[in-house]
């Protein structure tokens, strides 16, 4: 498998190659932005997108942008002996530029499928551990991409979707004390 170095972080060349031999793409030292972007450019689908950019899409077809949101912990339990289980979640929103003119239903339809088949395969990905792991528990972890949804139309034959994507994972921290 060959791998390219960004910003500190160890990315595989080629996602698919990792995934033919049943493994995933885990990178090692990656943030969880650095994960998702991998996981979005991993998508079947992803070659009608032209770039992955970060906060910031082009009102030109075929490009997406992840908004990350941050983290969430929504619970934490510390046991006798003082280890701390956090349970967190990212949030993210995957905005995608896909062509749609005014009044063009096979554009539209494409697109809904296109933003549907994406969500299921996020599901999927998750689902069977493949999908690149956020904390301390890879079993437990769950990876949803909802609520995928047409976010504005324009005139000029371009239309924006919005794709929820979450990650819930658990992390450990050893006693402190």
């Amino acid at each position: 498998m060959s791998e390219s170095t960004l910003d500190g972080g160890t990315f595989l060349d080629d996602p698919d190659e990792a995934m033919a031999d049943g493994g995933s793409f885990e990178v090692e030292g990656a943030t969880a932005l650095d994960k998702m972007r991998e996981l979005v450019a991993s998508y079947p689908g992803a070659d009608v997108l032209s770039g992955l950019s970060i906060d910031y899409a082009d009102r030109v077809p075929e490009c997406a942008s992840l908004f990350p949101s941050g983290l969430v912990e929504v619970r934490r339990r510390t046991d006798i002996t003082g280890d701390v289980t956090v349970e967190n979640r990212y949030n993210f929103a995957l905005y995608t530029v896909l062509t749609k003119a005014p009044a063009d239903d096979d554009g539209a339809t494409y697109n809904a499928e296109w933003v549907a088949d994406f969500q299921e395969w996020v599901q999927e990905q998750s689902a069977r551990r493949m999908a690149p792991t956020f904390g301390d528990e890879p079993r437990s972890e769950r990876i949803t991409a909802q609520n995928g949804q047409i976010y504005s139309a324009q005139d000029e034959g371009v239309a924006v979707y919005a794709i929820q994507l979450s990650v819930s994972f658990v992390r450990h921290f050893g006693r402190s004390w």
